[in-house]
């Protein structure tokens, strides 16, 4: 186990609070994109979270007026195109490393959303335990406008389970921005706030959430990310074994004496 309050990365902000996250891109002059750069300090960051011991839950905030707008066309786009399959196939694997590193960071993810959400943003948004969004928030998954599948670091998979299949096709077919209110409809945002509010609601989300109990938080998330492979009978096995295991914590026996004492339970995620 490690620490990673004291995190000083290269390519992003990263604030830590009271077990709480914060992520943020630093380019707002050219709404936030990503570059090789950026995509593979993010994968790293992810994937040493199972092992912080000072981060319950991550933000994913906004930065200027706007979220992410994808790859950054000069950075990436142009590269790429000069790219032979073998470095292609590189650069595909790693930008959904970084999909599958949110997945399997163990801790919740929550997406707080203003302004532009394109291409990889939105799949970022997408890969996140929680999304909420401004009014202003205008979501693409833009990838057929510059020639390529809508197929992209798991948005095929994960957003038809999101919004249901026959949206997803579509935004994934057309490429079309997703408006804040649409996405709110179809289940891509759980809440709505003004953009003053936006990071406030977040950050108190995730203060909520990182009183734990974080270790049944991690097995939720687990669950969550496993079951989508699973039949409904493996499904009600592996969370008979994941619940067996939380009723071994403190946390559990702290909860039952709390409600005895009418007291509320104070949970140390163990």
């Amino acid at each position: 186990m490690a620490d990673m309050a004291g995190l000083s990365p290269q390519h992003f902000d990263w604030h830590c609070e009271g077990g709480v996250a914060t992520i943020r891109l630093t380019r707002p002059e050219r709404k936030n994109p990503l570059t090789f750069e950026s995509y593979a300090e993010l994968r790293d960051t992810f994937r040493a979270l199972p092992y912080a011991r000072d981060v319950d839950v991550v933000v994913l905030a906004s930065n200027g007026g706007n979220f992410c707008s994808g790859g950054d066309v000069h950075e990436i786009i142009g590269p790429l195109v000069a790219m032979e399959m073998p470095e292609l196939l590189t650069f595909t694997r790693m930008t959904g490393d970084l999909v599958k590193a949110m997945l399997g960071c163990h801790k919740p993810v929550i997406a707080a959303v203003d302004g532009i959400c394109a291409g990889a943003g939105a799949i970022l948004a997408m890969a996140a335990d929680l999304r909420l969004a401004t009014p202003e928030a205008k979501t693409a998954f833009l990838f057929t406008r510059v020639g390529l599948a809508g197929a992209d670091m798991g948005a095929c998979a994960m957003l038809p389970r999101i919004i249901g299949q026959g949206r997803a096709a579509e935004l994934l077919y057309t490429g079309r921005a997703m408006g804040a209110e649409e996405g709110l409809s179809w289940g891509f945002w759980n809440a709505l706030h003004e953009a003053d509010a936006l990071e406030g609601a977040a950050l108190a989300l995730a203060r909520r959430i990182a009183e734990g109990p974080n270790f049944a938080h991690m097995m939720t998330k687990t669950q969550l990310n496993l079951e989508w492979s699973m039949g409904l009978e493996q499904a009600i096995e592996a969370e008979a074994q994941a619940q067996a295991i939380c009723m071994q914590t403190q946390d559990f026996s702290r909860a039952y004496h709390a409600f005895v004492k009418k007291e509320k339970p104070v949970f140390e995620g163990n």
